[in-house]
Parts: C-alpha cells; sequence; structure tokens
C-alpha cells in the first residue's frame, strides 16, 4: 500500500469516528457549578497572630462516615435510607471544607494560633472528631450539621469529648437552597466549637 493510500485511509477512519466523539463520555457529567462553605468569622486581612498571647491548637481534619466521604450532598429520607441531591456536588469532600471553616473560626474567636499537622511547633491544645451529618433531612426540610467533636487542652492529659449540631430550614432539596443552609449550619456549630476551646 503506497503512502498516499495509507493517509486517505487514515483520514477516513477519522472522519467516520468524528460523530462519535459528542456521543462518549469517560467521566460523570461534571454539575453546572460547585458548592463550598465560608466562614462567618474570620481574621482581618494583615492582623499578625501569636502564640505567645492566644496559643496555639492543632484542628485535625474530622472522621467521616462513607456517606460523607464523597463531594456529593446526602439526603436523609428514612432512618434507613440515603440519597444524594441531583446536580449539587461540593467543591472538596466536607470534611476538608468543615476542617477549614473551624480553623478559621477558631482562630477568629479565640484569638489562638491554628497549626498544621506538619508543624514542628507543640500544639497547646488538640482538636479531633467525627463528622456525623452534614447534608439534608428531607423529612423535617432541614440541613444538618453534627460534629463530635474531642479536645485535648494545654495540660494534655484530659480528653473533654462534646457532640455540636445545628439545624436549618431548608426551603427546597436542591443545590442552591441546600448549599446555603448548610453553610448556615455548619457556621452554628463551628461558632459553639470556638466557644468551647476558648473556654
Amino acid at each position: 500500500m503506497s503512502s498516499m493510500m495509507r493517509i486517505r485511509t487514515l483520514m477516513f477512519a477519522l472522519l467516520a469516528t468524528a460523530p462519535l466523539a459528542g456521543c462518549i463520555s469517560f467521566g460523570a457529567k461534571p454539575p453546572p457549578s460547585l458548592l463550598t462553605i465560608t466562614s462567618a468569622a474570620s481574621i482581618p486581612v494583615g492582623q499578625t497572630q501569636s502564640s505567645a498571647t492566644g496559643g496555639t491548637i492543632l484542628i485535625l481534619v474530622p472522621a467521616v462516615s462513607q456517606a460523607l466521604a464523597t463531594q456529593r450532598v446526602p439526603v436523609q429520607t428514612s432512618a434507613t435510607d440515603l440519597a444524594y441531591i441531583v446536580d449539587a456536588q461540593w467543591a472538596e469532600p466536607p470534611a476538608r471544607l468543615f476542617a477549614r471553616l473551624l480553623s478559621d473560626t477558631v482562630s477568629a474567636k479565640t484569638g489562638r494560633v491554628v497549626i498544621g499537622a506538619q508543624s514542628m511547633v507543640d500544639p497547646g491544645a488538640r482538636l479531633s472528631g467525627e463528622l456525623r451529618a452534614f447534608g439534608v433531612e428531607a423529612g423535617s426540610l432541614q440541613a444538618v450539621v453534627t460534629y463530635d467533636a474531642a479536645l485535648t487542652r494545654k495540660d494534655g492529659n484530659v480528653v473533654e469529648k462534646r457532640r455540636f449540631e445545628a439545624r436549618v430550614p431548608v426551603s427546597a432539596i436542591e443545590p442552591g437552597p441546600a448549599g446555603v443552609a448548610i453553610n448556615q449550619a455548619a457556621n452554628q456549630v463551628a461558632a459553639e466549637v470556638a466557644d468551647w476551646v476558648g473556654r
């Protein structure tokens, strides 16, 4: 076969498969937009924090169940059934979003310096826990955020545990209203955790 024939054959094969390009998908169709949460309390830009005055704290990313180990937004439809909101997806896994919100809120409300897990500085306190709920409850039409926190204060010998929960009405089980309500509930929980940590 001549080189000209090979080129013609290759071009014909490419033209024949071109109409299929719009029909083939190698991944899930992305949603129109991604959801995130933002802290209602934040440190002003340019403000310096010092561990000499506020102390330090290590805030760990909370553990989550398999239902929350995804970027989809869960809906509890009954005591034993779980679904996900169509076209709703978090920009990051909920555990990371919530850990960042906690860090911002605790830092702003208590003056403590939040340090990273890789820091060589001795954390004056340590906050860990489990994010038990971060979604919508269909029966009550409420966004629910539940966080089981474990706090080790400066002495390091005593662990305090406490459950925090916030419920906020949601107008519809759709991406926009659910995202707004979950954001509000998450901020309420984070503020209560910060008050507890700052005691």
